[in-house]
């Protein structure tokens, strides 16, 4: 028996595999027209300050772009997926997948079996 091929686990950008920002990111990326930061946070069920981190983190690595404006005198804050985030989040979510894939693969066939039986049920119920 070979041993189980090795993963790049260094193709998981860290800025994206934190989960907080993952749930940001998918949510970003379902609105092509930005996503206002309250249904942001409702989405996400952060706090402001806990998203306001997660934000900055994500714009300072230029995956996001937030625009702040006033819309009938009120603060409008408005989150933007980036080219470069579309990208980079993409090739982030295809590593994601090879790495799921390769550890199924890697299962004893028993627990294969059990892992993916639908509804919780195993292969022996």
């Amino acid at each position: 028996m070979s041993a189980p091929r090795a993963v790049d686990i260094d193709a998981l950008e860290r800025v994206f595999h934190e989960p907080n920002r993952l749930a940001i990111m998918s949510a970003v990326c379902a609105a092509p027209d930005g996503i206002r930061f309250r249904e942001l946070r409702e989405a996400c069920s952060l706090t402001d300050g806990n998203l306001n981190r997660h934000l900055k983190m994500l714009e300072d690595s230029r995956v996001i772009r937030v625009d702040k404006r006033f819309v009938d005198g009120k603060p409008c804050t408005t989150i933007h997926l980036s080219r470069t985030g579309l990208q980079r989040f993409q090739e982030y979510l295809d590593a994601l997948a090879l790495v799921l894939k390769t550890a199924q693969r890697a299962l004893p066939e028993e627990r294969h079996e059990r892992a993916t039986a639908p509804f919780g049920r195993t292969a022996m119920s």
